[in-house]
């Protein structure tokens, strides 16, 4: 796969990619903030990636997530609108995060809920509902149980 854009934002926290997909108006981009945000104030690098659309690369068995060169620099802030940032300009995905409707969070998720494909290439997964304290804290317990063996 090379070059496909999906609407979806991208950030970077430590060596760690995070997708971040879901619906229109959903809270991608503030979730991506305040992931960002905690991170700092946990003394962890974190950088946003990509606002609103997202460049996925698959080569070697990874999917590499990049800003497209239209929007580098850029991100929407509901309220106040497009506002130029920092962005890193690329991070290999570790996580892919869905945004879904809270009535469809599953209290006890069966293991198949934690796992996504994005051109053929397997990728932990973790659905948060919104983008508050408990989705922070689902995207963090995500992030450390699928750590990289090297």
């Amino acid at each position: 796969m090379a070059g496909e854009t999906i609407h979806a934002c991208a950030v970077v926290i430590g060596a760690d990619g995070v997708l971040i997909r879901g619906p229109s108006g959903a809270g991608k981009s503030t979730l991506a903030a305040r992931l960002i945000a905690e991170a700092a104030r946990n003394g962890t690098f974190a950088r946003l990636v990509a606002d609103d659309r997202v460049e996925l690369d698959a080569r070697n068995g990874r999917v590499v997530a990049r800003v497209p060169e239209t929007i580098a620099g850029y991100a929407e802030v509901r309220g106040r609108g497009i506002l130029p940032t920092t962005c890193e300009p690329a991070a290999v995905v570790r996580l892919v995060v869905d945004i879904i409707p809270v009535d469809a969070l599953q209290r006890m998720p069966e293991t198949g809920d934690f796992a996504a494909e994005i051109a053929g290439v397997s990728l932990a997964r973790q659905p948060v509902s919104g983008c508050g304290a408990e989705a922070l804290a689902l995207i963090g317990h995500a992030l450390r149980d699928n750590r990289p063996v090297l």
